[in-house]
């Protein structure tokens, strides 16, 4: 009874790890957009989507995340994995939030270190979130379901999925600018540098051992950012 019980207790902890870790990369996500000197492809979609269409960020990211996640889960033919599902939900509803709560300051230096913020902020988000082993967001599902499907390398087909999700959020009127290539260029460095905090951190948390996992040979990129669902 009581091995069931911390078992329970464990699961729970954990799960709540993954959801702070994921409302810290939304923190994240926002300040980017609100510094305005470029968004993550991802988010230059949802950003374009709100400009042509309406609707706030958050409510794009919910609406993409559900396509991503039936267009995943029919490939894979099964049901969506809860972690996918939380990230989606819990990621569209702390963006808009953040982004009600923030501002965009007057100063361009102010705004590019609003910028560097985010992208730092978002890198231990990520962090955060994946060290409890929780699961995958709709993203990285459907890279994962391509990969399968294709036989290509993971780095291929998630590359040829932020540039064709970048171009139509350009087409859209997204932000693509100087903060687009440096996330683009800087976030597997930041996930590298912020992951192995994070997973000493929560192995702390949750009283277990430390990991020898490599993250450079892991099956899910864990750098392959997630944002906005």
């Amino acid at each position: 009874m009581e091995r069931e019980f911390a078992k329970h207790e464990h699961l729970i902890a954990r799960w709540l790890i993954f959801t702070v870790g994921i409302i810290i990369m939304s923190f994240g996500i926002a300040l980017m957009i609100k510094a305005r000197l470029g968004s993550a492809p991802w988010d230059v979609l949802h950003v374009g989507l709100q400009h042509q269409f309406g609707l706030t960020v958050g409510t794009w990211s919910i609406i993409i995340g559900i396509g991503i996640i039936a267009v995943s889960s029919w490939m894979e033919r099964r049901m969506p994995q809860a972690g996918s599902v939380v990230n989606m939900l819990v990621v569209g509803v702390f963006i808009d939030l953040f982004l009600w709560m923030l501002s965009t300051p007057d100063s361009y230096l102010l705004r590019f270190g609003m910028l560097l913020a985010g992208i730092v902020v978002i890198g231990y988000g990520i962090g955060t979130y994946i060290a409890p082993g929780c699961g995958a967001g709709p993203r990285d599902s459907l890279m994962l379901a391509l990969q399968k499907r294709t036989g290509w390398k993971v780095s291929r087909v998630r590359g040829l999925m932020e540039v064709l999700v970048l171009i139509v959020g350009w087409v859209l009127g997204g932000p693509v600018f100087i903060g687009t290539v440096l996330f683009s260029l800087g976030i597997g460095q930041v996930v590298g540098f912020t992951l192995p905090q994070c997973e000493k951190m929560v192995n702390r948390l949750l009283g277990r051992g430390g990991t020898n996992e490599n993250i450079d040979e892991r099956s899910l990129r864990t750098y392959d950012y997630d944002g906005t669902g």
